[in-house]
């Protein structure tokens, strides 16, 4: 199996990744089936990633239709240890504007049709999720937003909404009166599931356009919009390119042991189908390997 040390999720209107070099793809399949696409393994300033296209290669799937366990469950199978994954969002604020790009520190969800974990089938574990981003990982794309001359804030809060409609009005200004900052409709379970797969974890939020509370909403016109998801492509694979460079061959966060004191389950109750389905996730903490 191939292996890389980190992981590219692209989001709307970045469905390859520029630099790239030594690519060949890799299908694979998972204990929770197929992931969006084919993994797209190489070298990227000089280290090993591998690039899935979230939504599929044409944009295939809803935001709902997404197998977030299998997109995070390959990452893992590839070795990777930490993610960066690129998003398009709707900006909340008139200070997030267009073509920035925002890191944000905290998830608010509204969704009501995913499945958010990699547990259950007789093992349970809660893992702390306080602080939802790895703050290494969001610290080196900081620093790599600047480097690329990409305005990038750090901080804020993204919602997670259902869709595929977006917001209503009412919605839209609900969510402004709360304070949040972004909205979109895919990372919050990448999120969890990155952290309960030990993987440390960034947003990097593209803005497209601010949602429907703005008054100059109903005038921005298609071509606007995909204006700027091309511009925001094009900068985000310089920020990328930029973080994977800055990344330290170690992780000094705590994101690889986010398990160690989360399973609540005895090792002699979870049934062997089960110990078997994750024991990539957890073999390391119940001891003699599962099928042995």
């Amino acid at each position: 199996m191939s292996k890389a040390e980190i992981g590219i999720i692209g989001g709307s209107g970045l469905y390859s990744m520029n630099g790239l070099t030594d690519i060949h793809e890799v299908q694979l399949e998972t204990p929770f089936g197929a992931p969006s696409d084919a993994y797209v393994l190489g070298t990227l300033s000089g280290r090993k990633v591998a690039f899935l296209a979230r939504h599929g290669r044409g944009h295939r799937l809803l935001p709902t239709e997404l197998n977030f366990r299998a997109n995070i469950h390959g990452f893992k199978q590839l070795g990777v240890e930490r993610i960066l994954s690129v998003s398009a969002v709707g900006s909340l604020k008139e200070e997030h504007k267009p073509t920035e790009f925002v890191i944000p520190d905290q998830f608010y969800d509204r969704t009501k049709q995913r499945v958010s974990t990699f547990f259950g089938e007789g093992i349970v574990a809660h893992i702390a999720f306080g602080d939802p981003i790895c703050p290494e990982l969001a610290g080196i794309v900081a620093r790599a937003g600047a480097a690329a001359g990409v305005v990038t804030k750090s901080g804020g809060t993204y919602v997670c909404m259902e869709g595929p409609q977006f917001s209503t009005k009412a919605e839209s200004n609900t969510y402004r009166a709360h304070g949040f900052d972004l909205v979109g409709m895919t990372n919050l379970q990448e999120a969890k599931l990155a952290r309960e797969a030990e993987i440390c974890y960034v947003t990097i939020a593209m803005v497209t356009d601010y949602d429907c509370w703005h008054p100059g909403h109903d005038s921005v016109t298609v071509e606007q919009i995909v204006a700027v998801l091309n511009k925001n492509a094009e900068n985000a694979a310089s920020v990328v390119r930029e973080a994977v460079a800055l990344l330290p061959a170690g992780r000094g966060c705590k994101c690889g042991q986010a398990l160690a004191m989360a399973i609540m389950t005895a090792p002699s109750a979870i049934p062997e189908a089960t110990r078997v389905k994750l024991d990539l996730l957890v073999g390391k903490y119940l001891g003699q390997k599962a099928g042995a």
